[in-house]
């Protein structure tokens, strides 16, 4: 009984997470509009970090509640499901296209920062001075991504931004913040308990249940525009979001408080970089296709396999 009430809690956590992230960033780029910030701005930060806000809450709360295996867990595994999982499931569907932007630069810097990642866990703990290592990485991006939409703009601008009125904007903006706190406290406390019902270690539940829920977003978003035929931006949904998922929610959760990277997340985070790099392979001609995503399935099958034997 036990067991069904916390499963009950988990999905619920993740229903609050996923809805609570969508609301935010509803009500948080309605305000940024209300204001006259620029649409791009929008687009490229308010939107693009509400896509990982579900990570960023499960990842922090769990350091603050001394469960750090999920904490990194979360990230590793989420950026790992990401390529996998959801661009396995995409380029099934049907073909997924890859700009050669991200080729040269896209994919590589997600290679970079996931080895960056590695290097800094190394000694056993992301510290502070990790955490600001990170976050200038993080700004660094972040111009990137300005200065190169900048040069080359977007002729229909970012026409998801809601025209609200601003009280309305504030209602969700707030609304979806507590639903965000609520779901990763939920999510945290029911993964922590089903791990010590089933006696499965907190590093399995992170990298798998965790990191599945808190990719929902991504997996909508991309798997949803393979269906509608609008392939071409699920690719840079995924490696935008593994980028953020690093220096943006790892990087904010050393800050906080040191996180402790256990010897291994070094197994995992190679994985999550040897995903990446089939990606960047499978990529090369310019799309994915069924037999890639098939490729990227069966290497899941593989890792979670190996999970399943540790």
């Amino acid at each position: 009984m036990q067991m069904i009430l916390e499963l009950l809690l988990l999905a619920l956590g993740f229903v609050l997470l996923v809805k609570g992230a969508d609301w935010f960033v509803d009500g948080a780029a309605g305000i940024a509009r209300k204001f006259r910030i620029p649409q791009l701005v929008i687009g490229l930060t308010i939107v693009a970090m509400g896509t990982s806000a579900p990570e960023a809450a499960v990842s922090i709360s769990a350091a603050l509640k001394g469960s750090a295996d999920i904490t990194i867990g979360n990230i590793v595994g989420s950026n790992i499901l990401n390529i996998l999982i959801i661009l396995g499931l995409s380029s099934l569907i049907v073909p997924v296209a890859v700009a050669k932007a991200t080729i040269k630069l896209d994919i590589p810097f997600m290679l970079l920062i996931s080895g960056v990642l590695l290097a800094l866990g190394w000694d056993g703990t992301v510290s502070l001075g990790d955490g600001l290592i990170m976050a200038v990485l993080f700004i660094g991006y972040i111009g990137y991504l300005l200065y190169n939409a900048k040069k080359h703009p977007d002729p229909n601008g970012y026409e998801f931004v809601r025209d609200l009125s601003l009280p309305k904007c504030l209602f969700w903006t707030v609304l979806g913040l507590g639903l965000i706190i609520l779901g990763s406290n939920l999510a945290i406390d029911a993964a922590t308990a089903i791990a010590r019902i089933l006696g499965l270690s907190e590093r399995f539940i992170g990298l798998t249940i965790v990191a599945l829920g808190t990719s929902l977003p991504e997996l909508f978003t991309s798997v949803m525009a393979a269906r509608k035929g609008n392939a071409d931006i699920a690719i840079g949904n995924i490696v935008g979001s593994n980028i953020f998922n690093i220096l943006f929610v790892v990087g904010l959760s050393a800050i906080i408080i040191p996180v402790p990277f256990a010897a291994a997340f070094r197994i995992d985070t190679l994985v999550a970089i040897g995903a990446g790099v089939l990606l960047w392979l499978c990529g090369l001609r310019g799309k994915l296709v069924w037999w890639h995503g098939a490729l990227m399935l069966l290497s899941y099958g593989g890792y979670f396999a190996y999970l399943l034997l540790k």
